[in-house]
């Protein structure tokens, strides 16, 4: 069943968010396995992530690459919140 993440990283900075993707792409891990969709953007006081994916076993598969290149860019890691996906339209 495919779930919506939602991470709010209040304290976070678009820098940090940024050296995360440089780092993901540079492992071969920008696109991951069952990552639908992928938006971010910046908040008052730090970033926003919003995925689709296609399960949560696919996100928890890619939390074990993702926590460590959080913890070593600085950012607080709180945890995302996921909820199950009612509908989505795709692009035409």
């Amino acid at each position: 069943m495919p779930i919506l993440m939602v991470h709010e990283v209040s304290g976070g900075t678009i820098a940090q968010y940024d050296q995360v993707i440089r780092e993901l792409e540079a492992g071969g891990n920008g696109n991951p396995l069952g990552r639908l969709s992928h938006v971010a953007a910046p908040t008052e006081d730090g970033y926003l992530v919003v995925d689709v994916w296609e399960s949560q076993e696919a996100l928890d598969r890619f939390a074990q690459t993702l926590g460590p290149l959080l913890e070593r860019a600085g950012g607080p890691a709180p945890p995302p919140r996921v909820y199950p996906v009612h509908n989505a339209i795709p692009r035409a």
